[in-house]
């Protein structure tokens, strides 16, 4: 399914190289001021430019196609979308003949038949992740304004390369780079406050719909919260967050019974190297570090799941 949420539902559609890419919100509050100006900052922060990004540019300018009116949100299922300008679907003419190793070429021309559109990945490019974000801008509008602006989410690339010292990132970039080779890395997300008794004891719990919705970004191979795969040398009395909870221990990530306990959520994703790679012989124009726009992402799947939980209560 291309839908995700159960009252504030998110809907992708798009190819990475067809007309456009785009999201439909559904579930979204009537009157929350809304702008394309609104988009930039979280847009900026995902676009390529960067050492280390893919050279395609694009305008990513949202336009609004229904569920905004004079400037607010009417209730109404809100549809984004971006025009695809920067184009190269020559690039991909063989793939369909030659998958390429690492990606989802083989497995869609299986699954949809021959029938799946392969220039770039398609549905299945990292250019989706575009709606996404703008999906999360909206679900952070709505979440400021639920919790009265004292929602607050944090997110930043901590580990690149097998590095956390970000001193030495640019210099992996740039020698992947002329290796013709990529490299991964690890994205944490903070969420700075949040009541107590978010999620579900078991299947929704908030670990259980955060991951849901992580491991639908492209290149996402792990999660952990607080003290994550830590905790298995720990002992318990080292795991243990004691009452009352405080920031400065929180093994647990901010959730106990899979509810927010009031604690900051914590999480870190893991980032697979980019699978087109010069040194795998694939053409094209790509990222030598997919995880150097990854945390707008996170940030933004993370904020629709946390959007859903307050339109549920």
């Amino acid at each position: 399914m291309m839908t995700f949420g159960r009252i504030f539902k998110v809907s992708v559609f798009g190819e990475s190289h067809g007309l456009a890419v785009g999201v439909v919100i559904d579930g979204v509050p009537a009157g929350l001021a809304i702008s394309a100006e609104d988009f930039k900052a979280d847009l900026d922060r995902r676009r390529s430019g960067a050492p280390g990004t893919t050279p395609r540019k694009e305008a990513d300018a949202p336009e609004f196609l229904s569920g905004v009116f004079e400037g607010h949100t009417t209730g109404s299922p809100l549809t984004i979308v971006f025009r695809n300008c920067d184009t190269r679907p020559e690039d991909y003419a063989s793939f369909r003949k030659e998958p390429r190793p690492g990606h989802a070429d083989y497995v869609a021309d299986i699954k949809f038949g021959g029938f799946n559109d392969p220039r770039g990945g398609g549905h299945f490019s990292g250019r989706l992740t575009l709606p996404v974000v703008a999906a999360g801008v909206v679900a952070k509008k709505f979440l400021a304004a639920a919790l009265e602006d004292q929602f607050s989410i944090e997110t930043s690339l901590k580990e690149l390369g097998g590095s956390a010292d970000p001193e030495a990132w640019d210099g992996l970039i740039a020698a992947a780079a002329a290796e013709g080779d990529s490299l991964g890395g690890v994205v944490e997300c903070c969420v700075g406050w949040l009541p107590v008794g978010l999620g579900e004891p078991f299947w929704d719990s908030v670990e259980s719909l955060v991951s849901h919705a992580v491991f639908a970004i492209p290149g996402v191979r792990g999660i952990e919260f607080g003290d994550g795969f830590a905790a298995a040398a720990m002992k318990g009395s080292e795991h243990n967050d004691p009452f009352p909870l405080t920031p400065s221990k929180n093994g647990a990530g901010g959730v106990n019974g899979g509810i927010t306990n009031g604690n900051p959520l914590v999480f870190r994703v893991a980032f697979k190297p980019a699978s087109s790679i010069r040194k795998g012989g694939v053409p094209g124009r790509h990222d030598v570090c997919i995880a150097l726009r990854a945390p707008v992402v996170v940030e933004a799947v993370t904020s629709i799941v946390l959007a859903d939980f307050l339109r549920l209560i």
